[in-house]
């Protein structure tokens, strides 16, 4: 535990410390005992190398490796706005300082245990089990109404259970969210230095507005969640896939012009799409895994070196479209806040 504490601290004061190093900034291939190094930046390869030690399953190791990719394009991106001195009061550093955070913490590294329990490798959207449940009473008690109501087929019950499970997954993102706030305001107290103190207020103080922000997203998705429970799913619903949906929300409460609903529209059946196909990926990559563990335990080196050799491609092939679709979704939410933005201003 001491390992994985000095691991967190070293990272955590490297997160933006020093200059921008070639050589420490750069992937390059080490010699025989060394790993090829996955990122440009330092710190990143540390918690994948990490990462590489643990038993997260294939999926949650792609998830990762698609993280630190959306990471790494953000900090590099910083580190040009830094030199060009458009980042003055230190908002994009404190949001990439967070973003980082919640990666250690959503893939257990913050130094904390994790009592979550641990993933197994089934394809969880297809096996709808009585004992699946969502960590929160009231979900728990409106999803277990939904299944016995007999509103919907067993199909919907699958999309359904996503959209759920969404709400949990943006729940856990809270409260990691919730967690860091305590620690800055914790190191808040502890400051001596009346600069230091300026930016950790300043901090506090975005982290307490992103807060404010997701708890109104939970309350709307919550409710969302029991208007779709008691009435079920309309034929003429736009979208499937939950983080469509709550982009489509998001774009209606953005008081935009109905011209550039239309095209964000358009835009966000081909994100779905995209979506759907990073998702089916994911499933083809647990059965693989699956197949290479059936394959070791027979111990023929031939079949093994073939579903490996599969395996390591479908691998590659699920980091770069979750990657893909990463930066696809960061740039819908961006311009959907612009136009809103924009909108509000006249």
């Amino acid at each position: 535990m001491k390992g994985l504490y000095l691991f967190v601290v070293c990272l955590g004061m490297g997160v933006m410390g020093g200059k921008y190093s070639r050589e420490l900034n750069e992937p390059k291939v080490g010699g025989d005992d060394e790993q090829t190094l996955e990122f440009r930046i330092s710190k990143l390869n540390q918690v994948w190398n990490k990462a590489l030690r643990m038993q997260l399953s294939p999926v949650k190791q792609a998830e990762l490796h698609s993280d630190l990719k959306i990471q790494e394009k953000d900090e590099l991106q910083w580190k040009k706005m830094k030199v060009e001195g458009l980042d003055e009061n230190g908002e994009k550093e404190a949001q990439i300082r967070r973003n980082f955070n919640v990666i250690l913490a959503k893939y257990g590294m913050d130094g904390k245990r994790d009592t979550r329990p641990l993933e197994s490798n089934s394809l969880k959207d297809h096996e709808i089990k009585d004992s699946d449940m969502f960590d929160d009473p009231k979900l728990d008690k409106l999803w277990n109404k939904a299944k016995s109501s007999g509103k919907f087929s067993e199909e919907e019950l699958q999309s359904l259970r996503r959209e759920f499970q969404h709400h949990k997954d943006k729940i856990h993102e809270y409260n990691i969210l919730m967690d860091t706030v305590s620690r800055t305001e914790e190191i808040h107290k502890n400051v001596i230095s009346p600069l230091e103190g300026d930016a950790n207020e300043q901090e506090v103080q975005q982290k307490h507005t992103e807060l404010k922000q997701k708890m109104r997203d939970l309350n709307q998705g919550f409710e969302r969640l029991r208007k779709l429970s008691h009435e079920g799913f309309t034929e003429d619903s736009e979208f499937r896939e939950p983080r469509v949906i709550e982009l489509w929300e998001a774009a209606k409460r953005a008081n935009l012009s109905q011209d550039e609903l239309d095209s964000l529209k358009e835009e966000l059946h081909h994100f779905e799409t995209k979506v759907e196909k990073h998702s089916h990926y994911q499933e083809q990559l647990e059965l693989s895994h699956q197949k290479l563990q059936h394959v070791e335990a027979l111990g023929d080196k031939q079949h093994i070196k073939r579903n490996q050799e599969k395996y390591n491609t479908l691998a590659e092939k699920t980091r770069e479209m979750g990657y893909k679709m990463k930066k696809h979704m960061q740039d819908l939410h961006s311009k959907i806040s612009r136009q809103g933005l924009a909108h509000n201003e006249l």
